[in-house]
């Protein structure tokens, strides 16, 4: 189902228009968010995550866009769905008009579905292969955290792991540290401890980093920092791991010679998915 400014329709075709400015110019901001029983996980903070970086691009929020009102509208979308569990992409773009320049900065917005097979995150076990993609760097920049329309190197990256027999790839940033990987954060483990890069290193501002951070925090076995992270320590690790908002966590089988193992990552998954409950209550 597809929901166009507040109208929903069942068929994608002739919903945008050419001088989009989302399609033209990459002038759109997005949130993927997993929706159980109609109530998205982690709505709060997709909310105020998609109002930072409506600010950060300079739209005009609208009055109406209280967190009732676009819950209300994705929920709208999922009326007909034939699934309680959906992936749901909300996307928000400057009105039509000017080129670089826009002539206005209202906006409308575009909301998307597609069915999911399980309601909360598991483990995938199946082999998660990866490696460093070096052709272009995520600058360290504030721009760099937001989810924009603007995922050219992310596209690329893509290409570059199909044709290489690879399932995902490490980005890194202009510093030549580790920054993320193509389609989410990125988690390393090495006995008690569990690294992130920080948000200055130019990584997303992962929902799912942010929840699984406050996990480790909350653990009494493990220690979380904070830190950069050099490629050469991604092969001295015991885990590494993909997070995002529907996948929850993904652990990474290998990287190049390196075999990982996910022990950690079924613990996490477990208090990832309590807290996921809790979210929608």
């Amino acid at each position: 189902m597809v929901n166009f400014n507040g109208t929903v329709s069942d068929s994608h075709k002739n919903i945008l228009d050419a001088n989009n400015r989302g399609f033209l110019y990459g002038d759109a901001v997005f949130e993927t968010l997993r929706v159980v029983d109609q109530k998205p996980l982690f709505w709060e903070d997709h909310y105020f995550r998609l109002m930072a970086s409506m600010r950060l691009m300079r739209m005009e929020i609208p009055m109406s866009f209280t967190p009732e009102f676009l819950l209300e509208e994705l929920q709208k979308t999922l009326v007909s769905f034939h699934s309680n569990v959906a992936r749901v992409r909300l996307t928000v773009f400057r009105n039509s008009g000017g080129r670089y320049l826009p002539t206005s900065n209202d906006v409308k917005f575009l909301i998307v579905s597609e069915p999911l097979a399980n309601e909360f995150f598991a483990i995938d076990t199946s082999d998660c292969f990866v490696d460093l993609f070096k052709d272009f760097f995520v600058p360290t920049s504030l721009l760099s955290t937001l989810k924009t329309n603007n995922r050219s190197l992310n596209v690329i990256g893509s290409r570059y792991a199909q044709d290489n027999d690879l399932h995902n790839c490490v980005l890194l940033n202009d510093k030549k540290q580790v920054v993320e990987f193509l389609n989410g954060n990125l988690f390393v483990v090495q006995d008690m401890t569990i690294k992130t890069p920080p948000l200055n290193s130019g990584c997303i501002k992962g929902i799912v980093r942010k929840q699984l951070i406050q996990c480790i925090e909350n653990h009494s076995e493990y220690t979380l920092v904070e830190t950069e992270i050099s490629p050469f320590e991604l092969q001295k690790s015991d885990e590494l791991w993909i997070t995002n908002a529907i996948q929850g966590i993904r652990p990474v089988s290998r990287y190049r010679k390196k075999n990982f193992t996910n022990t950690v990552a079924l613990t996490m998954v477990e208090l990832l998915n309590d807290r996921a409950k809790k979210s929608l209550n």
